[in-house]
């Protein structure tokens, strides 16, 4: 069965009247942001926004938070689908996980780098903060490894949330550090 096509048009609009979805997980670091707006003097804009409309006729975003919060006053392509709220929100919730999902060709990926880095000032800038941004994190996970004591968890699996509440409660008079969780 192929899949609807659920675009209804492209639209040119101001980037500050579009409405930033209120459940839009993603956080933006200063660094990306520079990293973009190099992207943006180099190339230009060179990606749609996505969004659908409101009642009242304005379009609230699912995708291009960062690219809309950078200049309010540039006037942007806007993809618009014909989604509901509940579908938006299963948009904003799968769209970037699911391209990070994606695999590298690790041998093209070299290819296109060094390629991309001697053409391209903001593309080499990028991968330096992502290197960069690695590097901290590996550092950072080295060092939880070598301070963090060892830690010892029993997992007990309950009937029901009455149980589970009730067990917790025991724990927790008893001395014991405890987390409910749901899986």
């Amino acid at each position: 069965m192929k899949p609807r096509n659920r675009i209804l048009k492209h639209v040119r609009v101001r980037a500050g009247e579009l409405v930033p979805h209120e459940l839009n997980p993603r956080v933006h670091s200063s660094a990306q942001r520079r990293a973009l707006q190099q992207l943006y003097d180099e190339i230009g804009f060179a990606r749609s926004l996505l969004a659908y409309p409101l009642a009242d006729g304005r379009l609230k975003l699912i995708d291009g938070h960062l690219r809309a919060s950078m200049d309010p006053d540039q006037e942007v392509d806007v993809e618009v689908l014909d989604v509901n709220d509940a579908e938006a929100r299963a948009l904003l919730m799968a769209i970037d996980p699911l391209a990070q999902m994606a695999g590298y060709a690790s041998d093209t990926l070299e290819k296109l780098r060094a390629v991309a880095e001697a053409d391209s000032a903001a593309v080499k800038s990028l991968w330096q903060l992502i290197e960069e941004s690695s590097a901290r994190t590996k550092q950072a996970l080295d060092r939880a490894k070598t301070e963090s004591p060892e830690q010892f968890f029993v997992l007990v699996e309950c009937d029901d949330e009455e149980a589970q509440r009730g067990l917790l409660e025991r724990l927790e008079a008893e001395g014991w550090k405890c987390q409910a969780k749901l899986s």
